[in-house]
């Protein structure tokens, strides 16, 4: 087992990151999955430094992992998953809208990328995730209180949203590239 830090904003660090990867082998897929929020609140209220972090790190982020992946992945003929969010069609009035923004971009980082990257034989696909229980919420029970709104009746699990992206890292999705999964219980 290899253990490696990564700062996702940071190119060293992710060549860094890839590079001490190797040492298990041939690189087949890629998950970029960072993500973060420090600025929870209507936007106007928010710290411009909190906005511009949680930018960083959910779009630029997504953008420089893919960028230190190709590399890697054209070799094996492999599979980049992006993790967007339900936020970037829903917006995030109130909470996030900064957030949801970012987001946005992954998806269309993965529809983009999908057509670019496809002559190499990289298939790249983007899975979003509506409200899961996760620490990733600053209030632990935003899930719970969420519940009533989202037509299955409540959060999703983690490993609801690791299925969908096995699937897609997986040889049975082997025709599946520019997939933009939604798996937010009908959110």
């Amino acid at each position: 087992m290899v253990i490696a830090a990564v700062d996702v904003t940071d190119p060293t660090s992710l060549d860094d990151f890839f590079r001490a990867g190797q040492v298990l082998g041939q690189l087949t897929g890629v998950v970029a999955a960072a993500g973060a929020v420090r600025a929870v609140g209507p936007l106007v209220d928010l710290a411009a430094a909190d906005i511009q972090r949680d930018l960083e790190v959910n779009l630029l982020g997504a953008v420089l992992t893919s960028r230190a992946a190709i590399g890697h992945l054209a070799v094996a003929r492999g599979s980049l998953v992006l993790i967007g969010s339900a936020a970037s069609t829903l917006g995030s009035p109130g909470t996030y809208v900064h957030y949801a923004a970012a987001k946005a971009g992954v998806a269309a980082l993965g529809v983009g990328l999908s057509k670019e990257l496809a002559p190499q034989g990289i298939r790249v696909n983007c899975v979003e995730p509506g409200t899961v229980w996760t620490d990733f919420h600053q209030d632990p029970q935003r899930p719970a209180k969420v519940a009533g709104a989202i037509p299955l009746g409540r959060a999703g699990l983690p490993e609801e949203i690791a299925g969908a992206v096995a699937w897609l890292v997986s040889p049975d999705a082997a025709y599946t590239t520019g997939a933009v999964l939604r798996v937010a219980g009908g959110v």
